[in-house]
């Protein structure tokens, strides 16, 4: 029986997540379950699945949720803060991490739990972002399995020879076909484009995911930090990664090997087929996805991104190629600035531009200590909120 630990279960992945492990109760169980401020939605969670241990990150939820769950008489004990999280993604009483907080924050419990030997199910793209390096490293020293959840690297885990080891380039792989779905604006001209709202800029065509997620997908900086997690996971350089739209969102990512064979993962566009090939790995588990129809898909459309229109492409390929500190100060200021176009305070054009102008600024130092990290990440919210005033 393996037990799962779901940090960030309220949010798109974490409910997918919990999906799968119902599926399957004879293999796995529900140890953790966390969310940032969600007290409404961990209370249903945990009385489903009945975790061991809940936490939350705001003091006033965790209240909140404690006496409800004493009130329904679970047993359930509600933890608090980023220090809890981190024991508990480290715990003995854990086996595997799904490591799906959003953002920087969920950096801190998901090298806790590649410390500790977890196979950690890596869906908060972030954490290799601004600390890559670290992580790998983290991994190997614990001995911990990094298996990514995000739907481009998981299809490029699939595609790759067995034994590749993380971090380290694989043995007669040539480049890798990092697919992009273009988001909801693929085809909008870019004059319109500076008078897009959040909520348009939400509504994907393809992926059900969350405000900030579906922000980045609409930019391309989600392809960005793809293109920058692609790298680090597999021991790429920036120039063996290519990012290719493809709308239908069926073909996941390639890979192209020295004899000219391109492999290629292909699937409905669900979180629920990476989350349970993670999970299953190196078995395969039932998903509950559909399968792919492909005479019904009738077509696969490959096309260059336009990086004119979409220049958070760019600057997160440069950012890759600095390196250091570069592409923690590019997260930073992009959460910065997707946060500041939700609250209706940046035009949607001007994500990047307020990225670049922070990138501009920052003197990129070796990414050698997580405190060297989370300097230049905290260096970048500052400036980002300074430059938004």
């Amino acid at each position: 029986m393996m037990r799962v630990a779901v940090l960030g279960s309220t949010g798109s992945v974490g409910v997918s997540t919990l999906d799968v492990l119902a599926r399957h109760p004879d293999r796995f169980s529900v140890a953790v379950l966390a969310a940032r401020s969600n007290d409404a939605g961990l209370i249903e969670q945990c009385l489903r699945h009945q975790p061991a241990i809940a936490v939350l990150e705001s003091p006033a939820s965790a209240e909140r949720l404690a006496a409800a769950l004493r009130a329904a008489g679970s047993a359930t004990e509600v933890r608090c803060g980023a220090e809890a999280l981190a024991e508990c993604a480290s715990s003995p009483e854990v086996d595997a991490v799904m490591a799906a907080i959003v953002g920087a924050a969920g950096l801190p419990s998901t090298l806790a739990a590649a410390r500790a030997g977890k196979r950690v199910l890596l869906a908060n793209k972030e954490s290799l972002v601004v600390a890559g390096p670290l992580l790998v490293e983290a991994a190997r020293a614990g001995a911990a399995q990094l298996v990514p959840i995000d739907s481009e690297h998981n299809a490029i885990f699939q595609c790759m020879p067995p034994g590749a080891d993380t971090g380290r380039a694989a043995r007669g792989v040539n480049r890798v076909l990092l697919t992009a779905s273009g988001g909801p604006f693929l085809r909008m001209p870019i004059e319109r484009m500076a008078g897009v709202t959040p909520d348009e800029a939400c509504a994907h065509p393809r992926w059900r995911m969350g405000r900030k997620i579906s922000v980045d997908s609409a930019t391309l900086m989600n392809k960005g930090l793809e293109l920058i997690e692609a790298c680090l996971l597999f021991g790429m350089e920036p120039r063996q990664v290519e990012v290719v739209v493809h709308p239908q969102s069926i073909v996941h990512s390639m890979v192209e090997y020295v004899d000219g064979s391109i492999l290629a993962q292909l699937g409905n566009p669900d979180m629920r087929t990476p989350i349970a090939h993670a999970l299953g790995w190196p078995e395969r588990i039932g998903s509950g996805v559909q399968s792919l129809d492909i005479v019904a898909a009738a077509r696969l459309d490959f096309e260059a991104p336009d990086t004119g229109r979409f220049p958070a492409l760019t600057l997160a390929r440069d950012a890759a190629e600095a390196g250091g500190t570069a592409p923690a100060v590019l997260n930073a200021a992009n959460e910065i600035a997707v946060g500041a176009f939700l609250g209706g305070r940046l035009g949607f054009l001007g994500i990047p531009r307020l990225i670049e102008a922070v990138l501009e600024r920052h003197e990129i130092r070796a990414a050698d200590s997580l405190e060297t990290v989370l300097e230049a990440d905290r260096w970048a919210r500052e400036l980002a909120e300074a430059t938004l005033a």
